[in-house]
């Protein structure tokens, strides 16, 4: 369906949950949220609560503004010209955006995991090791303990364990991705992000990725964009639907692919538009 004939923006509607989902602390709060590149809004008025140890997922058309979102909770934004952004994001009750905040720290408790895997030209260890030793930790048995811990929590362990002095780059695509993961999860953030992290996989591939994310939110939280319905459907606990900028809708995902509240929301998952 076409921009024109697409169904009115709806309101932002967050509904109330059930369930140990709706009984977890927030992590991320987002107060009006607005963002422009120069004179044109990517965001309008984005409210959004995002609670510890679950997998939320955000979903919507290309060019909604859910990637924008994303890297506004590790202010990766900061790194384009000319955006300027209005509202607040709090992470564990502090304004991210805070003169006070050291960018260093920031993306130290929030990582992120991109759409396509970006290995360093480094071997398997150092790959891991070299992040950590920006943080400070030098020994060596400290680094080989957290680079086979996190290697294993990327389910990447008994695949590379003998090869770890080789090349990273000789890695599969999916095995890359998930070197990618272990190394974010290596220097012990509380958030991961991840910009549609399975859409450059095949199926198999992807299907280990959705395994792992399920794994690591005992641990971590993620927040995860994609244009899978299905994907979403599988893995994540809530889900949030984005069009032009606005959050439409910011539910349970069950509800939100069973009985969403808002039509547009239903006419995107149902596949009507998008």
């Amino acid at each position: 369906m076409t921009e024109k004939s697409s169904p009115q923006i709806a309101l932002p509607k967050v509904a109330a949950t059930s369930g140990a989902a709706d009984a977890a602390p927030v992590i991320i709060k987002v107060r009006e949220l607005s963002l422009f590149y120069g004179a044109a809004q990517a965001l309008n008025q984005i409210s959004i609560a995002i609670r510890k140890n679950l997998v939320t997922a955000f979903i919507g058309p290309s060019g909604c503004g859910k990637s924008t979102l994303l890297r506004c909770f590790n202010r990766m934004n900061d790194l384009i010209d000319n955006v300027r952004i209005e509202g607040q994001v709090e992470i564990n009750g502090e304004d991210i955006y805070s003169k006070e905040v050291h960018l260093i720290e920031l993306r130290k408790q929030v990582g992120m995991v991109f759409q396509r895997s970006n290995p360093f030209p480094k071997s398997i260890f150092e790959n891991i090791a070299y992040a950590l030793r920006l943080h400070g930790t030098t020994r060596r048995a400290e680094l080989e303990e957290i680079v086979e811990r996190s290697l294993r929590q990327a389910a990447l362990w008994d695949e590379v364990k003998d090869r770890l002095h080789t090349s990273a780059l000789g890695l599969s695509g999916g095995q890359q991705q998930r070197l990618c993961i272990a190394r974010a999860i290596a220097i012990r953030p509380e958030i991961i992000l991840m910009d549609e992290p399975a859409s450059a996989l095949d199926p198999l591939a992807t299907a280990r990725i959705e395994e792992l994310i399920l794994e690591l939110k005992r641990d971590f939280t993620i927040v995860i964009v994609t244009h899978n319905m299905q994907q979403a459907a599988r893995i994540s606990d809530h889900t949030a639907f984005f069009y032009l900028g606005r959050l439409v809708e910011y539910d349970a995902t069950t509800k939100i692919f069973t009985h969403p509240a808002v039509k547009q929301t239903e006419d995107y998952v149902t596949g009507r538009f998008g």
